[in-house]
């Protein structure tokens, strides 16, 4: 289980006394398996950082179909960014593939601190930069590498999500079908 403060101080933002000031604004959540986040149409309010857990992050597409954008898990900070600071409804649903431990922020709280600690405006924006740039790299993923290089840059960086995630959820993130992943996996297998 991975915990807030040491994410916060490991940062190199903080000192050790400024990461348990900023832990403590948080509070303790549980999601259970299944469970919402935040749906779509509904406004942001909370900034999560997963202890442990898995979360899905989706959109419904112009057919009707779910399309999973990210896969959230121990360490990672978790918020629907347009939503959160532009104060409009989501696109995106956010749902607990696995029971969640949770710390979580409100979006009031989180501007108070950005305004009383220059340090926690730093760490927001590093954030901010990381998930752009995270962001990027996995729409190019989609334009310069195969299905099968997706999937197994997916396998490098989180191997866990192969086995506690169902197939589909994994064959939409990746972009491709059902039946182009379990060949896949079959060829990879061999």
């Amino acid at each position: 289980m991975k915990k807030l403060g040491d994410k916060l101080f490991k940062s190199g933002f903080f000192s050790t006394e400024l990461s348990s000031i900023i832990e403590n604004q948080f509070q303790s959540k549980t999601f259970e398996k299944n469970e919402f986040l935040l749906k779509e149409n509904e406004v942001s309010d909370a900034y999560y950082f997963i202890e442990s857990g898995i979360i899905r992050s989706f959109a419904i597409d112009t057919d009707g179909n779910e399309i999973s954008t990210q896969f959230y898990t121990e360490g990672d900070m978790v918020f629907e960014v347009q939503s959160f600071f532009l104060r409009c409804p989501s696109k995106e649903n956010f749902q607990a593939l696995t029971q969640i431990d949770c710390k979580w922020i409100s979006f009031e709280t989180m501007n108070k601190l950005f305004h009383e600690y220059p340090q926690f405006r730093e760490f927001g924006r590093s954030m901010l930069v990381q998930g752009f740039a995270n962001l990027k790299g996995r729409m190019l993923s989609h334009i310069t590498t195969t299905a099968e290089e997706r999937y197994q840059q997916l396998i490098l960086d989180k191997p866990f999500l192969i086995e506690q995630v169902p197939l589909k959820y994994l064959s939409s993130y990746l972009g491709i079908t059902d039946t182009s992943l379990s060949r896949i996996r079959k060829e990879m297998s061999k």
